[in-house]
């Protein structure tokens, strides 16, 4: 196949562009023997310049090595003519994507690069204690009052847009602490908080833990009511006994397990009462109970059946309030450590009260009494 073109001095150049076979067989036009066919490669460099660059070009990126020494994979040949077509006579390209080629690489290397890419894996252990010291509370009223409380508790948060207003100082805080907040839609709130009932906000904090019997006698004032409750774990019956303490000026509270004044639920039935009061533990229930005793504070104990009536009742201003759940009242054991035992008057018609009501109740009577 020929082709002919005119140059800058207007005279018609001639190039003859022959395959392998023909570089074998004789010159139509001359009759003589063409060229061998290794020396082609001279013929195809008496075309025009562009063309030769190309080639050239080409040719020595499909055969050129990565710093490994391992050659690199040609392009196809569609491939390759996308990529001039995309660019212009200078070389720059109109697309405003950039296409990185990497070369291939060996099996370890390739096990290297995994590896080296891959996130970090963490620890089920890691995992099990942060979740051990972290929980989840929700209500408008009661994250205001543990963002007042104990900001830098706080580790991550969840508002619907409607509250944002009313948190306008959280967010801000979050933001300059770097604490990690989301404004959502409610359903994706329902699934952060574990509740339907989240009130437009939740956070996940660090929990408190329980102060030991002996740092609270430290600290403690010349009045001072502290409240024992034996297997109450109900969390709704613990948040309304949590805001009966906020109201009357009760701080302490004697658990089994102080988590369980963590809880989600008890912390929003609270209404930002659990801000206002600490969680005491013992060795054990009985064990702390003793330990009150002996530092002067008086026992007193419930009953439904027997007792001295609350209004007969004359109440010391340093003393333990014991309480239990309502099924089973106190345990033998606990009730007789009491020095005084009290009972609720009324009607009769039913067993016994609440055991939230009747915190409140005995409650209101040492604050007339002693405040």
């Amino acid at each position: 196949m020929n082709d002919e073109f005119k140059g800058k001095s207007g005279k018609v150049k001639v190039m003859y562009v022959r395959d392998e076979e023909a570089g074998q067989k004789p010159n139509p036009r001359t009759g003589k023997g063409g060229r061998p066919a290794a020396r082609q490669e001279d013929t195809r460099r008496s075309g025009p310049r562009s063309a030769r660059n190309n080639e050239e070009g080409s040719r020595g990126r499909s055969s050129r090595s990565d710093d490994a020494g391992r050659p690199r994979t040609p392009r196809s040949g569609g491939e390759d003519r996308g990529r001039r077509n995309d660019r212009d006579d200078r070389g720059f390209s109109d697309s405003p994507w950039r296409t990185v080629s990497r070369p291939p690489v060996a099996a370890d290397d390739t096990l290297h690069e995994e590896g080296a890419s891959s996130k970090p894996v963490i620890d089920p252990e890691q995992i099990r204690r942060q979740r051990q010291e972290e929980t989840r509370v929700y209500g408008e009223n009661a994250c205001q009052a543990l963002f007042q409380s104990r900001p830098e508790s706080i580790v991550r948060a969840w508002f619907v847009q409607s509250v944002t207003p009313r948190f306008r100082e959280t967010l801000r805080w979050l933001a300059a602490n770097r604490k990690a907040y989301h404004v959502v839609e409610d359903a994706e709130l329902a699934k952060a908080s574990g509740t339907e009932h989240h009130g437009g906000v939740c956070f996940i904090i660090k929990k408190r833990m329980g102060m030991a019997v002996s740092e609270w006698l430290k600290q403690a004032e010349s009045k001072d009511c502290v409240l024992a409750l034996e297997d109450v774990s109900n969390p709704h019956n613990l948040g309304g006994i949590m805001r009966s303490c906020a109201h009357f000026g009760v701080k302490g509270l004697l658990v089994n397990d102080a988590s369980l004044l963590e809880s989600g639920a008890a912390v929003r039935t609270a209404e930002g009462g659990a801000e206002h009061v600490q969680a005491i533990s013992g060795e054990s229930f009985a064990d702390g109970l003793e330990a009150f005793r002996k530092a002067g504070y008086t026992i007193v104990t419930t009953s439904s059946h027997a007792g001295t009536p609350l209004a007969q009742a004359e109440l010391p201003a340093k003393m333990v309030l014991v309480l239990g759940q309502e099924r089973e009242g106190l345990s033998d054991s606990a009730f007789q450590q009491g020095d005084i035992s009290l009972s609720i008057g009324g009607t009769g018609n039913v067993e016994s009260l609440n055991v939230s009501v009747a915190t409140g109740i005995l409650l209101a009577e040492w604050w007339r009494q002693n405040a």
